[in-house]
């Protein structure tokens, strides 16, 4: 066989010539090389979201965020010629199937969620703010507040309509209110 029959890994030599020649190799990427390949991890990195699911960008817990930030950090190596393009490619790919299966396990066991995931925590009950816990999880009166505003009860003075209020495990505040609300007549 002449060098420009011989396969190597499914592709031709002068194809993996012409792959070089447009994404350059490991540490030797020019301006143009690594246009083309952040328009390659670009489409990668969306057709590995449109594979993993919606839950992905939805919920983001505790799971999401560390999965995102390494495999965005990979890919991100990958593009400026950092890291190998077909190692780091098979990562993310790898990191994407391992986020999949442990949500599939989190929604599917209690245990498994509460590893993963964690579990909401109670700052204010029956319209009581627990000042210790929210400082715990570090949150502060304004943000605390803010949320309340959001759901249209004024501060501490309109706790009188709200149930409770979560911190959810993605991070964002919610309030339950109370069934009906009394309106604000002030």
């Amino acid at each position: 066989m002449s060098e420009f029959t011989a396969t190597v890994g499914g592709l031709r030599r002068t194809d993996h010539g012409r792959l070089r020649e447009y994404l350059g190799v490991q540490n030797h990427v020019g301006l143009w090389q690594e246009a083309a390949r952040a328009v390659l991890i670009f489409a990668y990195g969306l057709l590995l979201l449109r594979l993993s699911g919606r839950r992905t960008f939805a919920h983001w817990s505790a799971l999401d965020i560390v999965i995102s930030v390494i495999a965005g950090s990979a890919l991100g190596r990958a593009m400026t010629g950092s890291a190998p393009l077909p190692g780091t490619m098979a990562a993310a790919a790898v990191l994407v199937g391992l986020h999949v299966a442990l949500s599939h396990l989190a929604a599917r066991n209690r245990i498994a969620s509460r590893i993963l995931e964690g579990e909401a925590v109670t700052l204010a009950d029956r319209g009581q703010i627990d000042h210790r816990t929210r400082k715990s999880y570090m949150i502060s009166k304004n943000d605390l507040e803010a949320a309340l505003r959001q759901e249209g009860v004024d501060g501490e003075r309109g706790l009188e309509n709200v149930k409770a209020v979560k911190l959810e495990t993605s991070g964002k505040i919610s309030v339950i209110k109370r069934e009906p609300c009394k309106p604000d007549l002030t």
